[in-house]
């Protein structure tokens, strides 16, 4: 069985065209920006359910997707159920159903690998490039992110990247220039996609009775976004702001 934690139905944020999203429960990551703390617990109540209903879901959805949609499955980090996934990645591609998966990167084994190479695009979430700077934002090293980026490029496996800017945690111009110089040059990047901070979830923190840590932090101003649009195409061709 497959831990999820929800669903979003004609999904248009989560990888190209229409998209049933799965956002599947349990995180080895503790961004202090989380929109979703209810889906980080392993351990948290959430549904259990088999491969063949997900299956049937996106069977049912596929006269909505056309041409460029499909199913994504995010979360949480999918990559903790790898093993779960892979019949049901299989599957959907038997189906003829695009698959993203929506990832931080950090887990990388042999079943990882195979669903990689099942999916048809990588939503590659890389949350800061300095080593120091990404482990005080997100509690974790950044080596195996990176790494996942360079197994992608070298496997033909296109990807996205995906850049949350956080006012004074992952915004510094200098940080951002050593990620455009290291991996600029990749042919697999599809494009980069800018995500604005934001405090959707703050109130989920306070249901939870949790601190949220970035409280004193303000959401970007178009401004700051510009700038670090502009930065981010001397490195790669196709950037955009969602």
């Amino acid at each position: 069985m497959i831990r999820v934690h929800s669903y979003e139905s004609l999904g248009t944020f989560d990888g190209p065209g229409l998209r049933l999203v799965v956002f599947l429960q349990g995180c080895n990551f503790r961004c202090r920006y989380c929109a979703n703390p209810d889906t980080i617990g392993l351990q948290e109540t959430c549904m259990e359910v088999s491969e063949d209903e997900i299956l049937q879901m996106a069977v049912r959805e596929k006269p909505f997707f056309g041409k460029k949609g499909g199913i994504t499955f995010s979360g949480g980090e999918p990559s903790l159920q790898a093993v779960k996934l892979l019949p049901l990645f299989s599957r959907l591609k038997e189906a003829g159903i695009h698959i993203c998966l929506d990832t931080n990167g950090s887990i990388h084994n042999e079943a990882v690998e195979k669903l990689w190479q099942l999916c048809d695009l990588v939503l590659l979430d890389i949350k800061e490039f300095n080593a120091e700077h990404h482990r005080a934002l997100t509690g974790h090293d950044n080596s195996e992110t990176l790494r996942t980026a360079a197994w992608l490029e070298a496997h033909q496996s296109p990807f996205w990247l995906r850049y949350v800017l956080v006012p004074g945690h992952s915004d510094m111009e200098e940080d951002i220039r050593a990620l455009g110089q290291a991996l600029g040059h990749y042919k697999m990047i599809e494009r980069v996609e800018i995500l604005p901070y934001h405090r959707l979830g703050v109130h989920k923190y306070e249901a939870m009775g949790l601190e949220y840590s970035l409280k004193d932090v303000k959401e970007n101003t178009p401004e700051q976004l510009e700038r670090a649009r502009r930065i981010f195409e001397e490195y790669f061709p196709t950037v955009y702001v969602n």
